[in-house]
């Protein structure tokens, strides 16, 4: 044999066209996605698609929208890729009013790194009339039926980790004790009492701005690593479109809960609001915060929030698949699970 044929080209090299996920995780995913629509077929769980353009975006001031140019009857006007199936998909249910489910891509701008890439895959479900402790025993399921034995998950207070692990009271600790603790941690270089503000509820902002940072580097690395964990009862601001409740202490919380594994948000689910007028508030709320923080104001869902009136008592669950692959098959970045990443399409 011609040992000096291609001898400059090394056995490992990859073409600059080839993906970045391997044939035997291709494969890998494929049975994945198959297992989790058995799951929901075995349930009559209805699969759904919604649109992926929508005329409104998302208010939430840390979801950046991707906008897209289009030409509708003529006129040039604005559209925006959908950062969850979310809104479409409670106009279906306020419809229908059975339990649906969809997996279909999201985008969200900006977000690149291990663990982030601006377009990804969405798992999202929604049932009627199941509270947040059902969807938290149906999720459990779902990961028993992926993970291929029986799972048991942590359910774990948003004010037990943050004391755990931060040292202080998430929701009674004073401005200048949250700013102090960070310090301390060596999260320096944030100045979130300086924005701009005008509105009545500006410490709130700066003060969950404060709990978002303390959370993201202090509690998240330290979660889900024994078992999976349900992180329950977050602070208020945090609702998002999810019911309120008083805890057993006495304070407000969001009636929601996250997924973590291996220090990885896996998934979110909410007891969901079905109230248009307050849902209203909490979008305009949402994009004054945005205009004190210089990112454009977004124009809010009329659909959603007219379907909202007639939404039935549910709970919703949205569901990384990517990232979940990733945890089950021990990848080490959303690259190995997805053919290509954003830097590379």
């Amino acid at each position: 044999m011609n040992q000096s044929i291609n001898s400059s080209v090394k056995p490992d090299a990859k073409p600059s066209y080839a993906p970045t996920m391997t044939l035997g995780m291709a494969q890998q995913r494929a049975q994945f996605m198959q297992d989790i629509r058995q799951f929901f077929n075995k349930r009559q769980v209805l699969e759904v698609q919604t649109p992926l353009l929508s005329q409104a975006g998302n208010t939430d001031t840390f979801l950046q929208s991707v906008a897209a140019q289009v030409t509708y009857q003529d006129r040039p006007c604005t559209y925006y890729l959908h950062t969850s199936p979310e809104f479409a998909m409670k106009r279906l249910l306020a419809s229908w009013q059975v339990p649906i489910y969809q997996i279909c891509p999201v985008f969200r701008d900006n977000e690149i790194g291990v663990r982030h890439n601006i377009e990804f895959t969405m798992l999202e479900w929604y049932q009627p009339h199941y509270s947040l402790a059902d969807m938290a025993a149906e999720l459990g399921e779902l990961l028993e039926a992926l993970y291929g034995y029986p799972i048991v998950m942590n359910h774990y207070r948003y004010v037990d980790a943050f004391m755990d692990f931060v040292g202080i009271h998430p929701l009674t600790a004073s401005l200048a004790a949250l700013q102090a603790v960070a310090e301390d941690k060596g999260l320096t270089g944030f100045d979130f009492n300086s924005v701009e503000s005008s509105a009545t509820n500006s410490e709130e902002d700066i003060r969950q701005s404060w709990l978002d940072l303390l959370f993201s580097h202090a509690v998240e690395p330290n979660l889900g690593h024994d078992l999976p964990t349900l992180i329950i009862e977050y602070p208020p601001a945090t609702a998002a479109l999810a019911k309120t409740a008083l805890d057993k202490d006495g304070n407000k919380v969001a009636k929601r809960f996250e997924l973590y594994i291996s220090g990885i948000e896996i998934a979110n689910a909410y007891d969901e609001l079905a109230d248009g007028q307050a849902l209203r508030a909490r979008f305009e709320q949402d994009n004054q915060l945005r205009q004190r923080h210089n990112l454009p104001v977004m124009p809010i869902d009329e659909h959603l929030l007219a379907a909202s009136d007639d939404l039935i008592p549910c709970s919703g669950i949205a569901v990384g698949i990517d990232r979940l692959l990733m945890v089950i098959t021990g990848a080490n970045s959303l690259e190995d699970v997805i053919p290509f990443p954003s830097g590379l399409a």
